[in-house]
């Protein structure tokens, strides 16, 4: 046992593909739920929040509450059903087709650094960050590719659902960040961007051809 599990978000309402079950559609011959479930094959514990179909065994599923009330309400059912002794979570969209094992484990790698580690001069006033998430080349977090250590997440979900009168239905995922150390990680290996994430036909097809 690791310590180490990992929370698909399988809950989305495709708007943009028309409502398909969109972690369903295949790239390269597979359903993009089933490549993120392979990126993070080595996790303790793998679990699907949302509609998801058949999954491989092992694998355990469950429902935001209530039903399709975003990526946060989802990540607090996923969260419920880890075992005492996790202590780091992925928390990944379930349609990323290009993640891949390197790419989660540079992000666990990440997080483990110590604060000194990630700043130059070694300083000891850097928080320890309480999770790690890619950038992009303009800078943006990419949210839900991170992995998080499990009770700064459960403390930042108390939190947001304490602002918002007790409910996490439709809550932001920036509102988890709040105050929060996030050690940004840049993708420097070859290949295309492990967060791409499919919102589009467009999408898939750039997706599909980055699979060839």
């Amino acid at each position: 046992m690791t310590g180490y599990a990992a929370i698909l978000l399988a809950g989305g309402a495709a708007r943009r593909m028309r409502g398909v079950d969109k972690p369903a559609r295949t790239v390269g011959g597979r359903p993009m739920l089933h490549r993120v479930l392979e990126a993070v094959a080595d996790a303790d514990q793998r679990i699907v929040v949302g509609s998801s179909g058949p999954v491989p065994q092992g694998v355990r599923t469950t429902r935001e509450e209530p039903p399709g009330g975003g990526p946060v309400a989802a990540t607090a059912a996923g969260l419920a059903l880890l075992d005492p002794g996790t202590t780091t979570v992925a928390v990944l969209a379930a349609d990323l087709p290009l993640l891949t094992p390197a790419a989660v484990a540079e992000l666990r790698r990440a997080l483990a650094a110590g604060p000194a580690d990630a700043h130059p001069a070694g300083r000891s006033d850097v928080p320890t960050p309480a999770l790690s998430c890619y950038v992009d080349g303009d800078g943006r977090r990419q949210h839900l590719c991170a992995v998080w250590r499990v009770p700064a997440l459960r403390t930042a979900l108390d939190r947001l659902a304490a602002a918002r009168g007790g409910s996490l239905d439709g809550a932001p995922v920036r509102g988890l960040l709040a105050g929060v150390a996030v050690r940004e990680v840049s993708w420097s290996a070859s290949g295309p961007p492990p967060w791409f994430d499919c919102d589009t036909d467009e999408d898939v097809r750039r997706a599909e051809e980055w699979t060839r």
